[in-house]
């Protein structure tokens, strides 16, 4: 007889290995997806999400590539896509796709495929990844649009390959109404390799171990890491703490509200009193908005636990209906990261108030995302889709991060992508995709604030053409009002500018013409200091000197 203490320790060994297989899995799934898809927004700076899911619709694992905001999106939106197609109703060889943004990750310009994987006809996982998609046409991404129509093409949870032929006419459709079809095209059937390459490496490592299901292996996933947020929770002192935040906004700042409350098994957070929703395309949808406010919590609490199903089930968030952080169709949502970003920062300054010294200070943390849009069809009236224009449009997003705020016992990091995790694409790559050069890109002296840790530092990033061509830029830019805040005694960060080079100040969102000749000048905002700056060590003041990061 086998001892049954034996044999627990053998199931346990088992599970753990097949938890870093399903990691290993995922991960691939992200490279994979970055190895093949034709945008650079994928390819180069990893603004994609990857992970695998039981029957059910509960993600178990995810690809540490990625941003929060496409990960806890992906994992809220799978139920929707069961809710349009049953189990029973899948069949081997089917993808579903969708880019509704009040199903998945809040606006049109991110596309999910959901992919289930059968062993022996039995719907055993499915995978889903979603990936933003640079051009999905309407007027472009920017918050310029006055409804969700403007702002490109729906396509509502369907099919796109049904038992292994590809919808075709779903495809000429999506080809139809965008300015880039063939990368369109590219990228969307990269999403279905990358799902059906993983679908084959979790079928391989199920036989190598002789599994019929992954039943056993999701439900302990997902209730060791319920548990083990459960017991970071207790761990914490309770009650309710209050944050706001002031964002720049569109036409007026924004405010973001938050009450974050502490029990025994759940940490709530409400955004009610957060500023009414805008006319301009920077609302988030709820799905977006607990995507990053959980990622503020999940970046405090239980860091090392796996993020999945069980690991957010005890986190509940809220926010008004009508308010900006939870619009309904057809607000205009195209620009939604410029707020949505901030909101492990409004969440983070709650938890500061019970765990002052493991919370970092504010930082930039929206992305400074350069889309732009040249060709022939640009020209002085800001005419960007001229009909009758002949020779070569390019489109591009060139992805630039500020400073992040100083941490209780570090230097903030410099140009650095945090909440987002999205990467610069290299320079090179950039000039290559069209006739744009980045003439300086360069850390921005004396933008960070002051503390005994210091912020991290902003950029100087200019932007222009080789032939001197105009083009538009789609202005998504904030913080250059309302600087990153200090924590425990460190001073602000400095605001950022958006200008032309040696000329006028730029509006920071919102679609302008950089003229013939004329160069984009942005200065990116640092992030704030952590405790008093009389307390930083003389050496690392000196090296600061010396390195010219701050002149005092």
């Amino acid at each position: 007889m086998i001892n049954k203490n034996f044999k627990s320790s053998l199931q346990h060994i088992e599970f753990q290995v097949i938890w870093r297989r399903l990691i290993s899995i995922v991960e691939d799934q992200a490279r994979t997806l970055m190895k093949t898809a034709f945008s650079p927004v994928v390819r180069e700076s990893g603004d994609l999400s990857a992970a695998v899911f039981d029957p059910q619709g509960r993600m178990l694992a995810q690809a540490i590539t990625g941003t929060p905001g496409h990960v806890n999106s992906t994992a809220a939106a799978v139920p929707h896509f069961l809710s349009e197609y049953p189990p029973a109703e899948l069949k081997p060889g089917d993808h579903l796709i969708t880019n509704d943004p009040w199903i998945a990750s809040g606006h049109l310009h991110d596309v999910t495929v959901v992919s289930p994987v059968f062993l022996a006809d039995r719907l055993i996982a499915l995978f889903a990844c979603t990936c933003h998609q640079l051009d999905i046409g309407g007027l472009g991404q920017g918050p310029d649009g006055k409804s969700v129509y403007e702002e490109g093409l729906y396509i509502p949870v369907m099919k796109l390959v049904d038992r292994g032929e590809v919808n075709q006419d779903l495809l000429r459709i999506i080809e139809g109404n965008v300015r880039t079809p063939y990368e369109v095209r590219g990228d969307i059937l990269s999403y279905v390799a990358a799902n059906e390459t993983s679908g084959v490496k979790l079928l391989d490592m199920m036989r190598e171990y002789g599994l019929d299901n992954l039943d056993y292996t999701g439900n302990e996933i997902i209730e060791r890491s319920r548990q083990g947020m459960l017991e970071e929770i207790r761990k914490l002192p309770k009650g309710t703490t209050h944050n706001s935040i002031t964002l720049d906004g569109y036409d007026k700042p924004v405010e973001i509200v938050c009450a974050l409350t502490v029990a025994d098994d759940e940490i709530s957070i409400d955004f009610a009193g957060s500023t009414e929703a805008s006319t301009k395309g920077i609302n988030l949808v709820l799905n977006y908005t607990q995507a990053y406010a959980n990622y503020g919590i999940r970046c405090v609490v239980g860091a090392h636990i796996p993020n999945n199903t069980g690991s957010l089930s005890p986190i509940k968030i809220s926010a008004p209906e009508g308010s900006i952080l939870n619009v309904q169709r057809p607000w205009p949502v195209c620009a939604r990261h410029i707020i949505g970003q901030f909101l492990p920062d409004a969440v983070m300054g709650c938890l500061a108030q019970l765990l002052p010294e493991k919370v970092p200070a504010e930082g930039a943390s929206s992305l400074w995302g350069v889309q732009i849009r040249g060709g022939p069809e640009v020209d002085a009236s800001c005419n960007y889709d001229n009909p009758s224009a002949d020779g070569r449009r390019y489109e591009m997003l060139i992805f630039n991060s500020g400073g992040t705020g100083a941490r209780p016992d570090q230097d903030g990091m410099s140009a650095t992508g945090f909440p987002s995790g999205v990467r610069a694409m290299p320079v090179e790559v950039v000039e290559n995709m069209g006739p744009v050069v980045i003439w300086r890109k360069e850390l921005l002296a004396d933008s960070c604030g002051a503390g005994k840790w210091r912020g991290g530092l902003g950029q100087v990033v200019e932007v222009g053409t080789i032939d001197e061509s105009p083009f538009l830029l789609f202005a998504m830019f904030d913080r250059t009002a309302n600087p990153a805040r200090g924590r425990m005694g460190g001073e602000d960060g400095k605001v950022g500018t958006v200008r032309v080079k040696h000329g006028k100040t730029l509006n920071p969102k919102g679609v302008q013409l950089i003229e013939p000749g004329q160069r984009l000048e942005l200065l990116l905002p640092g992030g704030g200091g952590f405790g008093d700056k009389g307390q930083r060590n003389a050496a690392h003041r000196e090296q600061d000197k010396l390195a010219s990061l701050v002149s005092d």
